[in-house]
């Protein structure tokens, strides 16, 4: 790792990394150019160069990753779980540094940052005892003479592909158990953020990780290192494809792994419902609802988008509401860590972003709050910090929205949020449920009724019950249906299903032949039956 000081503008904010790729444990420039990680928060500061990386590159990691798997395969899980628990133990070291570089790159605010770094030592600390737990089963067999047994064993090499907004957490979802379960990885970074996952692969090497299990291909998007690190799908680079990332590419995923008998792992987009009942603690639901809405600029495929409210309390709730958004702290992380949210993480989502503005004008919605990008002329006392160099975007709510406008069904990435007023808790459910996505869900309410109804009949992979739509935890299935996911699932011990295949043995000691279902003796009575008809 290189070092080198920041442009005076931004020297404050730390040295400008030299970064690399990691193949086969070996740092390796790309065939290409190089490609900077400029900061959200302030895009003089140059956080990192590393390579923008081509076809030859990402053919040479898959290599790498092939050649490892043989010794990594047979390596015991338990010296696989020891590698991954020493992985923790450096990122608890160096939690406040890597923190920092997660608030410089895509400018969350050093809280949520700091409980990224927390969600990866986490991962890290679950997966590490599942080395001792990769169980298998004992199954009883119909034949004499014969044992029934299955175990876990490896897929192979492992493409890795997630989004920006989790650079740390959500690559370490996946990273984490596909070596634990003995596979190796090529891994392509987000272009927002290759610091973060450069220093991650560091401390994966530090921790004693050996070369090729996993390798990193830096680069740009669909159009760059992206469109060849996908085509390796077709070329047979992969056994298994785990995305994060919006639904249109998982879609395009979902078809090349099709064609290939690849089971992907899809964590695609949501339209997260949040549903406030009349007898709810109102207090404790706009605190849920404001953090759900706007934590980390509304850029979670968690973030809440539609706010459902039962008519008996909507007025209050609205109230409450609208007075938690005037009081809401925005602006610059780095200078002011207390604010609510920073600046978008690129301009792409940010243009996004704008253009919902017109989009739900179009539909009739009340523009509540926000419409504008926030600038040195428009700035007013919420604003906190230096903002001219990133892309500070005002709250936006929304007020009448309908389940039939494009506001309410489609996703936008950016702090906003939706109101729907609704009569009953069925048209709540339904508003709930009146989307394509089924990612996470929410609803503040005492009802038991409601409350087991709800866990019933909600569509979504997550429902919280008097929480926010967002927060995962590493022991817990994270993932959606429909337009949110193919049903496979993240973390906890389910996630082992979709980086492991089930091997099934039949070991028969008999010393003949036999024949399952065809001479099978299911003791059939061999005596005088009971004469039932006679009583």
């Amino acid at each position: 790792m290189y070092l080198k000081p920041n442009s005076p503008a931004a020297a404050s904010a730390g040295k400008s990394i030299i970064g690399f790729n990691i193949i086969h444990g070996r740092e390796v420039e790309g065939d290409l150019s190089m490609i900077e990680s400029r900061s959200a928060v302030d895009r003089r500061d140059l956080v990192g160069v590393f390579p923008d990386s081509g076809e030859k590159d990402v053919a040479r990691a898959a290599k790498a990753a092939a050649e490892a798997f043989a010794a990594w395969s047979a390596t015991p899980a338990p010296v696989r779980g020891a590698v991954i628990q020493r992985t923790g133990q450096i990122l608890t070291e160096q939690k406040e540094r890597l923190a920092r570089i997660i608030t410089r790159e895509i400018g969350k605010t050093p809280r949520e940052a700091l409980g990224e770094v927390q969600e990866a030592i986490d991962t890290c600390t679950y997966f590490a005892s599942e080395g001792r737990r990769l169980y298998g089963q004992t199954v009883p067999s119909e034949l004499p003479g014969k044992a029934l047994t299955t175990y876990r064993r490896p897929v192979g090499v492992c493409g890795i592909l997630a989004a920006n907004n989790f650079p740390l957490a959500v690559p370490s979802w996946k990273i984490i158990p596909a070596i634990l379960c003995g596979n190796t990885v090529v891994w392509k970074p987000s272009d927002d953020a290759p610091a973060i996952a450069y220093l991650f692969v560091r401390a994966l090497m530090d921790a004693g990780l050996p070369p090729g299990v996993v390798n990193t291909v830096n680069g740009r998007g669909r159009a760059g290192c992206g469109k060849h690190f996908l085509a390796g799908i077709d070329k047979g680079y992969y056994q298994k494809f785990s995305f994060t990332g919006s639904t249109a590419v998982g879609r395009l995923i979902g078809e090349a792994c099709g064609r290939n008998l690849i089971i992907p792992s899809l964590e695609l987009g949501g339209k997260n419902p949040m549903v406030v009942m009349p007898d709810a603690d109102l207090d404790l639901a706009v605190a849920g609802a404001l953090w759900a809405a706007f934590g980390t600029a509304g850029q979670r495929c968690t973030s809440l988008a539609n706010l459902i409210i039962h008519e008996a309390c909507a007025a209050e709730f609205k109230q409450k509401f609208m007075a938690g958004v005037e009081a809401m702290a925005i602006g610059n992380p780095m200078t002011d860590p207390e604010v609510t949210y920073g600046p978008m993480i690129n301009a792409r989502f940010a243009e996004g972003f704008r253009e919902h503005w017109e989009m739900g004008q179009k539909d009739g919605a009340t523009l509540l709050s926000g419409g504008e990008q926030w600038t040195q002329a428009n700035r007013d006392g919420r604003v906190k910090g230096p903002i001219e160099h990133g892309l500070y975007m005002q709250p936006c709510v929304w007020d009448g929205v309908a389940r039939d406008m494009w506001l309410f069904q489609n996703e936008v990435f950016g702090p906003t949020v939706n109101l729907t007023t609704v009569k009953d808790f069925d048209e709540a459910l339904a508003c709930a449920n009146g989307t394509p996505y089924g990612l996470s869900s929410s609803i503040y309410t005492e009802n038991r009724q409601w409350i087991e109804r709800f866990k019933r009949e909600i569509k979504a992979g997550m429902a919280s019950i008097n929480n926010s739509t967002t927060g995962a935890e590493a022991h817990m299935p994270f993932g959606g249906n429909g337009w949110s996911g193919n049903g496979t699932r993240e973390s906890g011990m389910w996630v082992l299903d979709w980086y492991t295949r089930w091997q099934a043995v039949n070991d028969d000691a008999s010393g003949r032949l036999q024949l399952a279902q065809i001479e099978t003796d299911y003791g059939h009575p061999k005596t005088k039956r009971t004469d039932w008809a006679s009583l």
